[in-house]
């Protein structure tokens, strides 16, 4: 199956080697002018199991243009974080491709893949995954001490992320002296401390109450819009779904445009109700 959670946060912390020149490159121009920065085409991702075959995307497509804020919904099983992995070059798919700018995400080295990560995709899982023995400081500033930044410079940078996430008075506090909130706040620091051009969230507020949920996630919009953000969030939460500027299903290994009205019913079979 996928790459564990754990696997691919050292992964992204362990950068080597050089990206291709054309990483650097400028985001593909739809003919409408708008920016794409991420383009999937007929993915397709399968595992080999004692029972057969079991297929998880089939031709699966997808664009996402530079400043969009994306929500992906499913039933749990359907691979939606199995889809984060694979756009974030922790894991490979079947077939297609995926391109982050003019990048061909497939065709890059494991190292390259790892720089990939650390310069490009800011990644926020369910759990904060924050290393108990540093503090909030030091764990916010782990991307950029990891490929060799200054020190300095790195726990500047990773403050002035804390600060952007209401975090300013705890930096010196370790994981297991924050809330859960907290912790998770951390976390996004983390992924943005390097000022990626893709931002990946997968349940970012699964684990909290709903009133951390949702200064959680509303700190999440904040950051989206100041910094102009593109961002792709895997979330049950049909009202936080709501709240981001388009919202996808991924159901029976296709993704499917929400076009109409969001209705939650129980966490395993939400819907599309028709537009009023």
């Amino acid at each position: 199956m996928a790459h564990s959670s754990t696997i691919g946060l050292r992964a992204a912390f362990a950068p080597q080697g050089t990206l291709p020149s054309a990483s650097s490159a400028a985001a593909l121009l739809e003919p409408d002018g708008a920016e794409t920065l991420l383009r999937v085409e007929h993915l397709r991702k399968e595992y080999r199991t004692g029972a057969g075959t079991l297929v998880l995307f089939d031709d699966l497509n997808l664009t996402v243009h530079t400043g969009e804020m994306v929500a992906i919904l499913g039933e749990s099983g359907a691979g939606k974080s199995t889809l984060l992995h694979i756009l974030a070059a922790l894991d490979t798919p079947t077939s297609g491709h995926v391109y982050c700018a003019s990048t061909c995400i497939g065709e890059l080295s494991a190292s390259q893949a790892a720089l990939f990560r650390n310069r490009e995709i800011g990644y926020v899982w369910q759990m904060h995954y924050l290393l108990p023995e540093f503090t909030a400081l030091e764990n916010a500033a782990m991307p950029l001490l990891a490929r060799n930044e200054d020190r300095s410079h790195a726990l500047a940078q990773a403050a002035t992320w804390l600060g952007r996430v209401g975090l300013g008075h705890r930096l010196h506090h370790r994981a297991g002296e924050l809330s859960g909130g907290e912790q998770q706040r951390v976390s996004l620091a983390r992924a943005l401390v390097t000022e990626p051009r893709l931002l990946l969230a997968d349940e970012p507020t699964g684990n909290l109450d709903n009133r951390t949920a949702e200064a959680v996630f509303a700190q999440m919009e904040a950051l989206h819009r100041e910094h102009r953000l593109t961002s792709i969030l895997v979330t049950h939460n049909v009202d936080f779904a709501r709240r981001c500027g388009r919202s996808l299903r991924l159901h029976q290994g296709r993704l499917e445009e929400c076009t109409g009205r969001l209705q939650a019913g129980p966490a395993s079979n939400l819907h599309i109700g028709e537009s009023n």
